[in-house]
């Protein structure tokens, strides 16, 4: 009889990939943590201390909603809003550089992630990535629907906020 051996509880359930994991702390940068869910897109950043994840700060899509936003928090120019307006708080917390988690997610060229990810690198944070999976400006920018001006709008009000 062969005895086997029980995997990690997390691994079981299909959230945490141990070896992407390790990589990622090893580097020693704080994580761009961010995740969709059907309504919102969600982020965090957070730094590994002593076998502990902190968050250091978080934010919603639907905190666009204070800034005038009355369409889809799930969308790409709601993802590339998102992404600018962590940016800009992780500047404000000095935060500079971080490295990009997206768990077991699987990467997909021009998705809502990399559009948030577009937006936090506008905003002055360095992220090591490849120009090729953000989608195109036109997209991010909302050019493909009537509501571009609005778009344009909030973006231009979240670059002017301190």
């Amino acid at each position: 009889m062969k005895i086997s051996k029980l995997k990690y509880k997390r691994r079981r359930e299909g959230k945490t990939d141990y070896k992407a994991r390790f990589f990622l702390l090893k580097g020693g940068l704080p994580r761009l943590v961010v995740r969709k869910t059907n309504k919102y897109i969600l982020a965090q950043v957070t730094i590994a201390k002593e076998a502990q994840d902190f968050v250091e700060m978080g934010i919603s899509s639907k905190h666009l909603a204070s800034l005038g936003w009355t369409f889809s928090f799930k969308n790409l120019p709601a993802a590339y809003m998102t992404g600018f307006l962590l940016g800009k708080k992780a500047l404000e917390k000095n935060i500079k550089k971080m490295i990009l988690d997206t768990g077991i997610i699987k990467s997909t060229k021009g998705s809502k992630i990399y559009a948030f990810v577009k937006g936090v690198i506008d905003s002055g944070v360095e992220i090591p990535h490849d120009a090729k999976v953000f989608p195109d400006n036109s997209r991010i920018l909302g050019e493909h629907t009537k509501n571009a001006e609005k778009i344009k709008n909030i973006i231009n009000k979240i670059k002017g906020q301190k």
